[in-house]
């Protein structure tokens, strides 16, 4: 019998894959991009559309191996990467190459944990290829990220020349060719790589596979998160609407009809409270500008500004226009621990009577005692946690969104 080509070992492993309860939820992937044999390639790559495998590395793997580096390859398209994570390469290529690697080698050692249709490629000694370490279930590219650059050093691996080290991955991440996407290639692969997972979730289903919770997760509607803290404000903080004859009506001044125009008393007053006991801080712009806005929408009469940790740090009020220079004057502090449950009662004890309260933190909290937040009820809570993707929105009291990092 013929030995078969390494494109043909890559459409066999496919049609394989599609045909597997565990794997067909990838179905649809494979035919997301090119999927090419390149003899200058070393291992495998991905511009996290199109696949480049390697000749003489494909040559090199058994039919085990072959399935896990296309599930691998395939795994970096469906969580776009090399677009969501670029700037953790600008960073530093080998960390973030490696942190991506992290993610997705514990998601497909979980598929199959006792390699029966998919393992780790070896290297001539026979060691393993590929990261693999327990302790960053759960955490995303991003988190991992932040571990790796404090164990290892913000320079650990710079000056690799193409990020990737050897006996740290098997695969290059092809992070320039991700960069040379136009925009509208980056939308219509996003779109694509979502149907194609819809559809593999579907097909899942028929044959009784499973989804993993990573992918759910993937395929869940996102919310605004700015859409959600703006209409949360806006909702609670609605002026007393009255109407005055001194400024006529413009609609109808048209139509010679004398109507009196409308307007808002001003409301109260609202509450910004910001963790910073760790990685809020480099946010805090950004969700400022934001509340900024808001403020001019509804003219509360003061925003208070409470940094907390431990205890609460700093407390910043600005009243009327001072608002909207929020953001430049504003200056953090803290480094403590992490207890929200010191705003309510510094909030009591300073009789503070917000008409709403947003808490912003990573969401590395414990369980929030009822009690401790019935002294400031019925004001309405909204927690905005950050990049906490994990978090359990049954430790808070209040409304929950997430924040996108």
């Amino acid at each position: 019998m013929a030995k078969l080509t390494a494109e043909q070992r890559i459409e066999r492993c496919h049609i394989q894959l599609m045909k597997h309860p565990k794997f067909c939820l990838f179905s649809g992937l494979f035919m997301v991009g090119k999927v090419s044999v390149d003899d200058k390639v070393a291992t495998a790559k991905t511009n996290g559309l199109s696949v480049a495998y390697g000749r003489e590395f494909i040559e090199s793997l058994n039919d085990k191996q072959l399935a896990f580096l296309i599930l691998h390859e395939n795994m970096h398209k469906a969580y776009r990467h090399l677009i969501v994570w670029k700037h953790l390469y600008k960073k530093n290529p080998t960390l973030a190459n490696m942190a991506c690697d992290y993610v997705i080698n514990i998601q497909l050692h979980d598929y199959d944990p006792r390699y029966q249709d998919i393992e780790f490629p070896t290297d001539e000694n026979g060691e393993r290829m590929g990261l693999l370490d327990e302790k960053y279930r759960g955490m995303d590219s991003a988190q991992v990220f932040k571990i790796l650059e404090k164990e290892l050093g913000e320079g650990f691996g710079k000056g690799d020349g193409d990020g990737r080290n050897d006996g740290y991955q098997f695969d290059d991440h092809d992070w320039d060719g991700a960069e040379e996407l136009s925009e509208e290639e980056v939308e219509a692969s996003a779109k694509e790589i979502e149907d194609a997972l819809r559809q593999g979730s579907i097909l899942a289903g028929k044959m009784k596979g499973d989804v993993s919770p990573e992918i759910k997760e993937l395929l869940t509607p996102k919310i605004n998160w700015r859409e959600a803290l703006r209409d949360f404000v806006k909702s609670v903080m609605q002026g007393k609407d009255q109407t005055t004859w001194r400024r006529l009506h413009k609609r109808y001044i048209g139509m010679d009809i004398i109507m009196p125009s409308s307007y808002s008393e001003k409301v109260g007053s609202m509450v910004v409270a910001v963790d910073v006991s760790g990685s809020c801080i480099s946010d805090l712009p950004e969700f400022l500008s934001e509340v900024k806005s808001i403020c001019e929408e509804v003219s509360p009469e003061c925003m208070h500004l409470l940094y907390w940790d431990s205890d609460v740090e700093k407390h910043e009020i600005y009243v009327g226009n001072e608002v909207a220079n929020a953001v430049e004057v504003t200056r953090a502090r803290g480094g403590g621990g992490t207890s929200p449950e010191v705003v309510p009662k510094y909030l009591v004890d300073g009789s503070i009577s917000p008409e709403c309260l947003v808490m912003f933190t990573d969401g590395y909290i414990d369980r929030q005692k009822p009690k401790d937040w019935e002294s400031i009820s019925p004001t309405p809570v909204l927690w905005c946690i950050l990049g906490n993707k994990s978090f359990n929105n049954n430790l808070v009291q209040g409304k929950v969104i997430h924040v996108e990092s």
